[in-house]
């Protein structure tokens, strides 16, 4: 949809309350909400408006590089926990009255249960609170900066999960309801019923208010590129699946015409991109809009203001015939290979920056390094991409990608589902073999239910833990994980005390009733599932089995979301050893590419003055890195060659030379092309 200026609806649509923006990691999602928001707000001084950021990695404060917006224009960088903490603090005496009725299972066993059950649900909690905002007209409209594709869904998704709490929840009342009416003859529903039903209440709102197409839209931020293509149609067919309104979709960072090699292939890469996505059934009925790739990064509100100035529209005449120019791949400050004695690898970083790519690249040299080994590389990202990065299928059982190289992507709801499916089975044999004078209509639907107590993001956990047991004499010698965004990655590696706590909880059940309450199979998982936790913490804090590889590009916000990165694995004890400034713009006497350079140049300066003992090397703009031949030539520049130890002496000396002059410029290895026309696996 467009008005008669010739812009998108949602920069002129005055009936929306509220816009989401969302997309993969690194396609621009928050400038383009900033900028929306910016442009809204300037356009209709008499509107009220919010700006909000849901991802738990926040960069909108960075985006307006503290500028203060207009007065009717409020800028809120969401903290979810303080929400969840809130709404703890106000139901606390309610959920454990809650807990106290109607089960054989003590107050102190249920409230554990409901406490740990709620941490991981803070972003449904302020969302819901945000719903509460367009219900009760706090803001004319909200403009939502959501994360990452992959988190994004599973919190559209949330009130199925939220749902099942609540009926959890009802399940402790329902004997406490049977009971009275069987003595009393009737029962008045009392404030905990109000509760629940406020609740339920609120989450059919938000339903609502997102299936509602002329209130709510949806709006994809993507690039054109070959992984980002891909993740925009998964995203735009669950986004239709669930019937959330989207008519837009922004292709941002276009390069223009022009002579300079580099912006000519890379140009050409796009356009022949683009070709291919005027051919897909999801995009027929969706408006197109291209953004200019902006000489200066888009921080502060001039630049904001000018963000939308650049839009077009006639993407489908762009020139789709020119062919690509190949350029070289250079990497400056190769590193050396992780040690053969390493148990896990982690890529991570904001999403956008290239960590499928690099840990793609880095488990093939390993596997050509490290003959007679076997290397899985796995993704835990719930918007999978190593498929297309690999350009080969994948699913969550290990498939073999090269030789020496296997690859998977996780199903992380698979294990958690036969967790409870298990449970379920068990609990329903075990009750039925009870003495009949005990009541099991009530307690059993609540031991069914104590499952869906369970905190979320256990899948994902349960998920990671699980490929613990492929680190066997009899699997594999060596695992890569290419990770989720940063800030759900840090929620992931802060989840195993809670699960830990969960786990109690269960196994103090079992221990208080053990003389009725008989699970044997359920107990063994469990445990077998504390010992996977406990085996994941401990490879993760060793720096002999363990490192993550943190990813960055050379922008304002990726430094500070990286920043914030390592802060995190500080805390947690894991060791980053390296730090890849990866799609850096090469100095090349073109305005355009000359203008990135330099303020890529001053923002590596200070990842220089930030991390000096952490190794940084830098890894410039190449050609399409899909494929298994890609892949493989670009490993070959991320690390040194492995030669005799004379070669290596040399190599240190040359090291050694280069620091003192100033910074090592890649001298002692050669550019290596890239296939641009190969895109697949060698026969």
């Amino acid at each position: 949809m467009r008005d008669a200026t010739g812009k998108p609806g949602f920069l002129t649509d005055g009936n929306i309350r509220l816009l989401l923006f969302g997309g993969k990691g690194g396609v621009g999602k928050t400038t383009a909400s900033a900028a929306t928001a910016l442009e809204l707000a300037l356009r209709h001084p008499e509107r009220s408006l919010l700006l909000v950021s849901t991802d738990p990695a926040h960069s909108l404060q960075d985006s307006f590089s503290g500028a203060q917006p207009p007065p009717n224009l409020k800028v809120m960088e969401l903290d979810a926990q303080a929400y969840l903490h809130a709404f703890q603090e106000k139901n606390r005496q309610r959920l454990m009255e809650i807990a106290s009725r109607g089960t054989f299972l003590d107050e102190e066993d249920i409230n554990r249960f409901l406490e740990l059950s709620l941490p991981g649900m803070d972003e449904l909690i302020a969302f819901l609170e945000i719903s509460r905002w367009v219900k009760e007209g706090a803001y004319d409209g909200i403009i939502m900066d959501t994360a990452p594709t992959g988190h994004t869904l599973r919190l559209m998704e949330m009130p199925d999960m939220i749902r099942k709490w609540l009926e959890a929840l009802d399940a402790l009342l329902a004997k406490h309801r049977y009971m009275k009416k069987l003595f009393r003859g009737s029962y008045q529903r009392d404030d905990l019923d109000h509760f629940i039903e406020g609740l339920a209440a609120s989450v059919k709102q938000m339903e609502k208010l997102l299936k509602d197409h002329r209130q709510c839209r949806f709006v994809p931020i993507m690039l054109a590129d070959a992984l980002s293509i891909e993740e925009t149609l998964d995203l735009i067919r669950e986004l239709q699946r669930l019937r959330i309104g989207v008519t837009d979709v922004v292709i941002n960072r276009l390069y223009p015409e022009n002579p300079c090699l580099t912006c000519r292939h890379i140009r050409a890469r796009q356009l022949q991109e683009l070709a291919r996505i005027f051919h897909e059934p999801v995009f027929s009925h969706l408006r197109l809009w291209g953004v200019p790739m902006y000489p200066e990064e888009i921080r502060g509100m001039e630049s904001l203001r000018s963000f939308w100035e650049g839009l077009g529209t006639d993407l489908k005449g762009l020139g789709t015939d020119l062919k690509s120019v190949p350029i070289l791949s250079r990497v400056d400050s190769p590193i050396p290979l992780p040690s053969p004695e390493t148990a896990m690898l982690v890529f991570a970083g904001k999403g956008g920056v290239g960590k499928t790519t690099l840990a793609c690249a880095t488990a093939l040299r390993l596997a050509r390094a490290y003959t007679g080994k076997r290397i899985l590389l796995f993704s835990a990202d719930p918007a999978h991409s190593l498929a297309d990065c690999l350009n080969m299928p994948l699913g969550p059982e290990p498939v073999q990608a090269a030789p020496g190289l296997w690859a998977m992507e996780m199903d992380v709801t698979a294990d958690f589902v036969a967790l409870k499916n298990q449970y379920r089975k068990e609990l329903a044999q075990f009750l039925s073999q009870l003495m009949p004078n005990l009541d099991l209509t009530f307690d059993r639907e609540v031991m069914e239910r104590v499952m869906d107590l369970s905190p979320p993001g256990i899948d994902e956990l349960m998920a990671l833990a699980a490929v613990m047991d492929f680190l066997t004499p009899e699997g594999y010698d060596l695992l890569v994980l290419d990770a989720a965004p940063t800030g759900h990655l840090i929620r992931l590696l802060e989840l195993p005390e809670i699960i830990e706590e969960w786990l109690k909880a269960f196994f103090s059940v079992f221990l208080k009733y053990r003389k009725i309450f008989r699970l044997p199979g359920i107990s063994q998982r469990l445990v077998r599932l504390s010992k996977d936790l406990k085996h994941l913490q401990a490879i993760l804090r060793d720096p002999s089995q363990a490192v993550l590889y943190a990813a960055s590009i050379l922008t304002e916000m990726s430094f500070a979301e990286t920043t914030d990165l390592v802060a995190a694995c500080g805390r947690l004890e894991i060791p980053v050893p390296c730090l890849f400034l990866n799609m850096a713009t090469p100095d090349v006497p073109d305005p355009l590419c000359r203008s990135l350079f330099q303020r890529e140049s001053a923002v590596r300066e200070k990842f220089a003055l930030t991390f000096p003992g952490i190794r940084r090397p830098v890894v410039y703009l190449q050609s399409d890195p899909r494929g298994i031949e890609n892949l493989d030539a670009l490993g070959a520049l991320l690390y040194r060659p492995m030669h005799d130890e004379t070669t290596k002496n040399r190599h240190s000396r040359t090291l050694r030379r280069h620091s003192r002059g100033g910074g090592f410029m890649g001298t002692d290895f050669k550019s290596v092309p890239i296939n641009l026309d190969s895109g697949s696996s060698p026969e």
